[in-house]
């Protein structure tokens, strides 16, 4: 009993250690050949561009938000999860 429950811990422990892990995968969709989703700082226009997105990129999308009508994801890249941002939902797969 004891050395399943220290098992069970050590999963636990060990599942905590690895940070947030996605809820969710999407797929930038919609943006067109000739353009990329800007991935911002911050839910809105206002927020600096980290860098832009091309369609087929693979992101783990976690906490989604309107603000002033529009709904923005916090997204961080697949391959790539500390680089993190929002995006608008308008352009991922999922919607």
């Amino acid at each position: 009993m004891l050395r399943s429950a220290l098992t069970a811990l050590l999963a636990l422990t060990l599942a905590a250690s690895c940070g947030g892990l996605p809820t969710n995968r999407t797929t930038v969709q919609g943006t067109g050949p000739d353009d990329l989703l800007k991935l911002r700082a911050g839910p809105g226009l206002g927020y600096n561009v980290i860098m832009g997105l091309p369609d087929g990129t693979v992101l783990n999308k976690r906490d989604c938000v309107t603000e002033v009508g529009q709904l923005w994801c916090e997204v961080s890249l697949a391959n790539s999860p500390r680089v993190t941002g929002y995006v608008s939902a308008d352009y991922l797969s999922d919607r």
